[in-house]
Parts: structure tokens; sequence; C-alpha cells
């Protein structure tokens, strides 16, 4: 699979690279980023995927969060890719911003016209992770995920779908019950079409009821003046419930006075990188 290099830049002894590919799964070009700490130089190293949230590309983490500096104390390499297929030419991909481009939802559409190309769910889980163990210096068996908002969802799911794949999760803000909020439903019906038993399979709060519970550790922060979960978006009150039922593991933590930005991102993600370095280098 070649890999066509966009840019690179040092940051913090590492180097931050965008890089441009043929997705299969996606059929179309996709970018994404890698953080390549120094410890890349010489062996190699856990993978960190980050998931962004709606209307993000690939460039709002790495230019926004200020992970650089634990990422490379850590030596963690970090991969965030873009949140959905581009330039498709859909007849309606462009048309809102929580559905469509920008607005992959982490899914496997199964619904025309979408499901040729929006396949982000495989991407994430397989496509990409193939495409990072052949050309970074990675160690697969030590992999985690994280995200924010929508990626924050896709972040949850890849990781309870998936038992032991990911050695941890985190996120920020996530839309955690989407079967239930207003950007899932549309989003779902959409690329998922009607069927609502369908849509469980991508929600967060219904997966981790029938978890098989191998050892999973949740981080999740939340802003207390998040708009979008005073609008009901997120709904993290659903997934700690049943968590707190499964007897699952997950640290909480509702910050005063952030909302749902950038800001309070960069607030607490040395916090999450930390997190993940835990299991990631144990």
């Amino acid at each position: 699979m070649a890999l066509k290099q966009i840019s690179s830049n040092k940051c913090f002894g590492g180097l931050q690279k965008v890089f441009e590919h043929d997705s299969v799964e996606l059929n179309c070009k996709m970018k994404f980023a890698v953080y390549l700490p120094p410890k890349a130089e010489t062996g190699k190293c856990p993978a960190l995927y980050w998931l962004s949230g709606l209307t993000c590309t690939e460039q709002n983490f790495i230019s926004k969060s200020g992970y650089h500096q634990a990422a490379s104390e850590h030596g963690l390499v970090v991969i965030a890719p873009d949140t959905s297929p581009r330039g498709c030419n859909i007849k309606g991909e462009d048309e809102s911003w929580d559905f469509g481009t920008g607005a992959g939802f982490y899914v496997d559409a199964t619904e025309d016209p979408w499901k040729t190309n929006y396949r982000m769910y495989s991407y994430i889980t397989e496509e990409l992770p193939q495409l990072i163990n052949a050309n970074f210096p990675v160690d697969p068996q030590r992999t985690s995920i994280f995200g924010h908002s929508m990626g924050g969802h896709g972040a949850l799911i890849c990781a309870l779908k998936n038992p032991g794949k990911y050695k941890s999760v985190s996120a920020f803000a996530p839309i955690c019950n989407p079967v239930l909020c207003p950007w899932g439903k549309k989003a779902f019906s959409g690329y998922l079409g009607t069927d609502q038993s369908k849509w469980k399979a991508y929600d967060a709060t219904h997966l981790v009821k029938s978890y098989p519970g191998s050892q999973l550790d949740i981080l999740i922060d939340q802003g207390k003046e998040d708009q979008f979960l005073l609008d009901g978006q997120l709904l993290p009150d659903n997934f700690i419930a049943a968590c707190t039922e499964k007897k699952i593991p997950v640290v909480f933590r509702l910050q005063e006075g952030y909302d749902h930005s950038y800001y309070f991102i960069a607030t607490f993600i040395t916090d999450h990188i930390r997190h993940h370095a835990k299991y990631l280098n144990a």
C-alpha cells in the first residue's frame, strides 16, 4: 500500500507527519496523521489511536490538543485519521455538518448510497492498523484508542466490540448513547436504515451490557458547561449506569466550567496520555 507523505514537522524531539493513501475500505484517498516520538528511532513503540469529532479532519487534534510533549515523553506513536471519506460525490454528502462529509460516525454503512464508501468502522479497526503496522515502528500487541465527541463514541465502540484488541480506552465528551440522541438518530437512520435494532451494534451503552468483561479501564472527561451535554446529545449517565451494572471500571470526571472545545481537551490531554501509557508501557 503506497503512502504519500504530505508533511513532516519536528516536535518535542519527534516528528509529526501527515500521509495520504488510497483506502480500499473507503474507496477514496484518505489522510492520516502520525506522531513518531524520539523512541521510535531505536525501536518499536506502542500505538495510540485518536478519533476526532464532527466536522474535524486529521488536522484538528495535531494542531490544537497539545498532546506532543506527553506522547514524546511516554514514547507513544499517535495516529489521528480523518473522520470520514472525502470527495466521493455522493448526493447529499455536503448538505449538513452532522451527516456525510466529516461525520462518518465510525460505523460501516449498510444503506445506499453510503455503503460503498462510509465504512469507517472497518477502516479504523482493520485497514488503518494494518497500514500502520506495516509502515511504522509500532508494536501491534500494544494498542490503545481514545477520542472526542463523535470520536469518543468511536473509541468506546471500537474497544467494546473488540475485547482484548485495545489495552485501554478513554474519551472526551463522548456521544455515549447515540440511539437516543438527535445526532445519533440522524446518522444511524441514514447509514444503517430504519431498523433500530441494528443501531445497537454501534452504541456504547448497549455494547457494554453484553461486554464479555476482559479487563478494560475506561477514562471519560466531560465538561460541565458543555452545551451538547445540556442539549442531551451525549447522555453519559446512561453509559455510566450500564458500566456500573456490569462492574466495568470507568472513571468519569465532570469538569467544572469546561465546554466541548479543544481548550477543554488541551487541559486534560496529558492525563489521558498517562492513562494509556500506564497500560501500553506496562
